[in-house]
């Protein structure tokens, strides 16, 4: 399993760049998945979604499921 986070000073991040560890935490639907579901913190889940949504605005990520 890949390591999801990478360390920065004292905090940890998502990489917006890795790409494809993102596409586990989306659903076959585009949807980012719930903390429930991922089992992340709140503010993991914070950082997660906003890695999400760079990787879709730099179209590493489609917006939407190609159905």
């Amino acid at each position: 399993m890949a390591k999801i986070f990478k360390q920065q000073t004292d905090s940890t991040y998502f990489e917006y760049k890795d790409y494809k560890n993102l596409q586990r935490f989306v659903d076959i639907y585009g949807q980012i998945e719930s903390r429930k579901k991922t089992g992340l913190t709140e503010s993991q889940q914070r950082q997660l979604a906003k890695a999400i949504k760079r990787a879709r605005h730099l179209a590493l990520l489609p917006f939407v499921a190609n159905n």
